[in-house]
């Protein structure tokens, strides 16, 4: 199982991580690195699920602490958001629900 993560820099020190994949143990720990690296530059940071296809426990562990220091994670509405926001993170939807038939 792979992740890709891109890293998008908008105006006024804020950084987009965009994943595509799955987010699994394997990959949580070098996502909290990038986001701690940008959170340490005084940067707002969120976190593009649209592409993630599966998290694991440990991603959603990942997730959570993220969420608490102060990183936006942004999904589509449904199932992936649907857990997400039941294991109590905040989850920024955005509306095309109709890709990676998260309906």
């Amino acid at each position: 199982m792979t992740l890709r993560i891109t890293r998008e820099v908008g105006p006024g020190l804020r950084a987009t991580l965009r994943l595509e994949g799955n987010l699994v143990a394997e990959w949580a720990a070098l996502l909290k690195h990038e986001c701690s690296g940008l959170l340490s530059a005084a940067a707002a940071v969120s976190v593009d699920l649209t592409g993630v296809f599966f998290v694991d426990r440990a991603g959603i562990e990942t997730l959570e602490q993220l969420g608490r220091a102060g990183v936006e994670i942004r999904c589509r509405p449904g199932a992936l958001a649907n857990v997400l926001e039941g294991e109590g993170i905040h989850v920024k939807q955005d509306g095309d629900a109709g890709n990676h038939g998260w309906n």
